[in-house]
């Protein structure tokens, strides 16, 4: 197989697992975000539920360049984990 071609699939597969990975940040971001609503609403979660919550946060605060949404996470982690850092 020559160069061009070899790049050329090389390229192909990179694609295909950048589509493959931007669902899984968007459902991050979603159970994040409904963790926070749900506990703001007075909902009791169970620590599992914070754990999942928390850690999804914590990957949509990385995976966004949005200075609003990292601000939006934070404050969701927030709201779930029930406290704020200490500085």
């Amino acid at each position: 197989m020559s160069a061009p071609s070899l790049c050329r699939w090389a390229i192909f597969g990179l694609c295909l697992a950048g589509l493959a990975a931007a669902p899984a940040a968007a459902r991050d971001a979603d159970l994040c975000l409904i963790a926070a609503e749900r506990a703001s609403a007075g909902e009791t979660l169970s620590e599992e539920e914070k754990k999942t919550a928390h850690e999804a946060c914590l990957r949509a605060l990385s995976d966004t360049a949005s200075i609003t949404q990292k601000y939006q996470f934070q404050e969701a982690d927030f709201e779930i984990m029930g406290t704020r850092p200490k500085n």
